[in-house]
């Protein structure tokens, strides 16, 4: 056949080709896939045929009509086998949310693309559209409600399919494991009202340019009620798989073996012989539609298709759906591969490209997991009232920002600036529900038996000062409440267990003597604390100073400590200060758990002791050190991709280093560095506090650094060399966690990295981010991706301060949801408001909620979005240790029912139990898989 096929080559490549010569090589070129698949049974016809046009082809100098038919009719036999297989052609508009332009551009986009969907249905019957992401529905209701209608009236007749089971095509590796549940309930609720559907019938979850998936996508969507995934980028398997979560919960993946934006062409049948007899099947799909900006179909993709179906020996070539596809998968489902594992990796510049964006998701993210969890408690104990319509509000907005070109950093200023708008409205939504959740709570906690004495406050201007202190840092603001020298303070711990660890006190115009500050609890006892400042800052006509105390505060609960003046504190007489003697320097910060050392001459960690077996963890290279490197650009698309690291300057040179002097007290020790590089500055202060294995990173960066094609792209690291050898390394993900072995290549994680032993005994080092994404761990090292200045679409994505931390522990690698708790903590600092004296009813101390006993990490506690005469609180946990768990949770008041229920609200019969005992609500949860229960209390 190879002469045979050099013939058709030859015609090919004539510029005269046409219609007619077009149609009937195409026919023969299938009609010789259609051979191979029936073990060349049709070699002899299709020869002979081809000799033929060959021949006519040579006289004439092109393929006319008549040569055509007359070719057509020596191959009718073939035609009914031809028309064995058939063709799905899947129209859509892939629609990138504020790519590289603002959002009117996206409005405008979405409406035009819409326009001639629409338009073109009305001259062609039998055409259908299939549109994913429920942000396009919510710009039609908002711009054009007219033509909502007319998209109602064509979803109705089934010619409109809505693919969208998630807000946007969003990123599947850094939003955690609640925004993806939040897709999938948000998205479903909208879409199954605002069009009339059955919210079943979103099974889909569309994902054509969504740059890796992570390895629990599987259980997230099947806790969801979606069967189906649809996605391109990330894997190079087979196209057709069974996903399977490490759960066992597996979805139908569909890889797409073209493109997503694809046009309608004769060559696209040359595949289907060989994929249909690959999975049994007798059809295969088709997608089609210009997009990223978006479009959508051609009218010459519609005539096409119609053409093209009238071919003789040709697939039957139809108009269709991904329903009607995965409905014919889902035949074969037991016959599919199945594939385990995160579809990774693929883009990995965006973990860290545009870090402002990331910064806003996982702020967003950690401020509404607090607000709504308080606004809960706050409900039941405060009467104050639960707004779930404010807090959806929130979640699409940060829903919005998880789009694939959005939280990864592919966009331009526009795409920035739009993102870190609604970022800002996010907080001012998240950080007021959890603000007022708290001051109710405060308002009804009895403080009146802390009156000291009476005190002639009343020429007092604390009350009302610090107004939005806080807010800046995305914090509970520390608005004072109190007057005088007595003051009284709440800490607040979202977590569902105890901590023991230091708070942040703001005290506000407080005239008394620093010397004689006592702190007690609510049982009259002595709590150790320090000031941190020197003096008093001023703020908007106050000023205040922040004080460090020795918090111990209930899970999910608070703890109520007092300030005062002690006048029986005798304070020394100082004696004065002159040197004496000149000391060396030594940079030393130790606690019970550690013992750290830093080089005097570039703040390097050169020891780290774990002073509970003496394992030194720093052997060899300098530890602890930011690095600048700078990236090969030659790849191109320098925010997406990471390009190999050219030159590596360890930022150790010019390092000014200082140890922060704070006032009296062990709470808190720090050290101070500062030091610059090119146009760049970094300031970073290493703390450590009592009780805690974990070096605190506080850093501010003035990154000046620039990207420029052809020279090198800068990035900022931060790196860690471990002194053990490690056998793989373990990152958080949504809803879990996963290990992988050592890449010399940015991978991603939720917020952690952990560098696992490779010989059991002994800590762990464990890296901590409060905004970071991107890790790189690899010969037995570990290191933090910080900035990068990549230079397309935006030129200048990162130029300015920025302010992050993280945190270097040491820890035991045996259970991960201590592992995933101790990040929770990290990102989730205890809260403190200020209060006054007066009664109420709830006690000085307490515990809202707490997990009792189980291996089962906790994602949200929050009001159902439906209420009946009960009072209805979904709580959402997961399992990440591979073993079936109880979880026991001890809740504020007796419960009256509890069930378990889909990430939809919905309940549902799962096979597992749960019970309640008083005020404990105890249920199962499976291994590596996600668990959300409702629980009802009598109004």
């Amino acid at each position: 056949m190879e002469h045979h096929l050099k013939k058709l080559r030859e015609m090919r490549k004539s510029k005269g080709l046409g219609y007619w010569g077009s149609r009937i090589l195409s026919q023969l070129e299938y009609g010789l896939k259609l051979s191979e698949v029936k073990d060349h049974q049709f070699d002899g016809l299709l020869s002979k045929v081809i000799d033929f046009v060959y021949g006519e082809f040579g006289k004439e100098g092109a393929i006319t009509r008549s040569t055509c038919e007359k070719a057509e009719e020596m191959l009718a036999e073939l035609s009914q086998e031809a028309k064995r297989f058939k063709i799905i052609c899947a129209a859509h508009s892939h629609i990138d949310m504020n790519w590289i332009w603002r959002w009117d551009e996206t409005v405008m986009v979405t409406l035009d693309t819409f326009r001639t969907v629409l338009n073109l249905m009305k001259e062609y019957p039998d055409f259908t559209f299939s549109q994913s992401q429920a942000s396009v529905y919510k710009i039609l209701e908002d711009y054009a409600p007219e033509m909502l209608e007319e998209v109602r009236s064509r979803v109705k007749g089934g010619r409109w399919e809505v693919t969208a089971s998630t807000w946007v095509e969003a990123d599947k590796n850094m939003p955690n494991g609640e925004s993806m549940a939040r897709h999938i309930l948000y998205t479903k609720r909208y879409l199954s009202r605002l069009l009339d559907i059955d919210p079943e019938v979103l099974n889909l979850d569309f994902e054509p340019d969504t740059f890796g998936h992570n390895q629990n996508v599987p259980e997230i969507l099947r806790s969801g009620g979606v069967k189906y995934y649809y996605h391109c980028r990330g894997y190079e398997g087979p196209y057709l798989y069974k996903w399977v979560a490490p759960s066992g919960n597996y979805i139908i993946a569909y890889r797409e073996p073209f493109w997503y934006n694809a046009e309608i062409r004769p060559d696209m049948v040359l595949y289907v012989p060989q994929f249909c007899t690959q999975h049994n099947l007798d059809t295969m799909l088709k997608v089609y539609g210009v997009g990223d900006h978006g479009g959508g179909p051609t009218r010459r993709d519609l005539e096409r298709i119609i053409d093209m179906n009238t071919w003789p020996v040709f697939p039957q070539i139809r108009f269709g759906t991904f329903a009607e596809f995965y409905r014919l998968v889902e035949r074969i489902a037991d016959e599919l591969p199945e594939v385990k594992g995160e579809r990774n990796f693929i883009f990995t510049g965006c973990y860290t490209s545009q870090s402002r964006i990331k910064m806003a998701n996982r702020i967003s993210e950690a401020a509404l997991n607090e607000a709504e969890m308080f606004n809960v408690f706050s409900s039941f104990c405060a009467g104050y009232r639960y707004d779930n319509r404010a807090f959806e509000s929130a979640w699409r907005n940060v829903l919005f920002n998880q789009f694939h070109d959005i939280i990864p950093g592919s966009g331009t200023i526009d795409t920035r600036e739009y993102a870190m708008g609604l970022f800002q409205n996010t907080m001012a939504i998240a950080n007021s529900r959890r603000s007022l959740s708290l001051q109710a709570i405060a308002a009804q906690i009895d403080t009146s038996r802390f009156i000291v004495s009476e005190e002639d406050d009343k020429d007092s201007v604390s009350e009302g000062a610090g107004a939005g202190f806080g807010a800046e840092q995305f914090k509970v603001t520390q608005s004072e409440r109190g007057r005088g020298k007595t003051r009284v303070f709440h800490v607040f711990n979202p977590a569902p267990v105890e901590r023991d660890e230091a708070a942040e006190i703001v005290v506000w115009d407080w005239l008394g003597d620093v010397d004689k500050i006592v702190f007690r609890d609510a049982q009259g006892n002595k709590v150790e604390h320090q000031v941190l400042d020197k003096g008093f800052n001023s703020y908007w006509g106050h000023h205040y100073m922040r004080v460090l105390i020795k918090a111990r505060v209930p899970a999910c609960g608070y703890n109520t400590y007092i300030l005062t003046e002690d006048d029986e504190i005798e304070t020394a007489l100082p004696f004065p200060r002159d040197p004496r003697i000149e000391g060396i320097d030594q940079f030393v910060l130790e606690n019970d758990h550690i013992r750290v050392v830093f080089s005097s001459r570039d703040a390097a960690i050169v020891s780290l002791v774990d002073k509970a077996t003496g394992e030194e963890f720093i052997k060899g290279s300098p530890a602890g050190i930011f690095r600048l490197i700078e990236e090969d650009p030659s790849k191109g698309m320098t925010s997406w991709v990471v390009g190999r690291h050219m030159n590596v300057i360890d930022l150790t040179r010019d390092v000014k280093i200082k140890k922060v002097t704070y006032g009296a007290g062990n709470v808190r020790q720090s050290i101070a560095y500062e030091c610059s590089f090119r146009d760049s500055s970094l300031k970073v202060t290493i703390s450590l506090d009592y009780n805690s294995p974990m070096l605190r990173y506080d850093v501010q960066c003035d990154w000046h650094e620039v990207g420029k094609p052809g020279i090198s792209v800068p990035q900022l690291s931060f790196y860690m060399p471990l002194g053990y050898e490690c056998s793989c390394y373990k990152y958080d993900i949504p809803f879990g966690t996963i290990e992988r072995e050592g890449m010399d290549r940015d991978v991603p994680a939720n917020s952690w990295a952990l560098g696992v032993r490779k010989q059991p005994g002994g800590k762990s080092v464990m890296l901590i981010t409060d905004t970071k994404y991107g890790f790189r761990c690899v010969d037995n090292s570990m290191s933090i991706t910080l900035i990068r200045s990549s230079y397309d679409p935006d030129p200048y994505p990162e130029f300015g301060v920025h302010k992050f931390s993280f945190a270097v522990c040491l820890v035991d690698n045996a259970s991960n949801r201590e592992l995933i708790q101790r990040a929770y903590n990290f990102n989730h600092p205890l809260s403190v408001i200020s209060s006054s004296v007066h009664g109420g009813s709830l006690p000085a101390s307490g515990s809202f909620m707490s997990l009792e006993e189980g291996d089962v990490a906790l994602s949200a506690v929050k009001m159902a979005e439906e209420q009946g005469k009960a009072k209805r609180v979904v709580v959402r946990g997961y399992e990440a240790e591979g073993k079936a768990a109880k979880a026991v949770l001890r809740l504020w008041k007796q419960p009256v029912q509890a069930y378990y229920v889909d990430l939809n609200e919905c309940r549902i019969d799962n096979g597992l139990s749960v019970s309640i005992d008083g005020a404990c609500v105890s249920f199962e949860v499976q291994p590596y898989s996600v668990a959300s229960i409702c629980v009802e209390f009598e109004e």
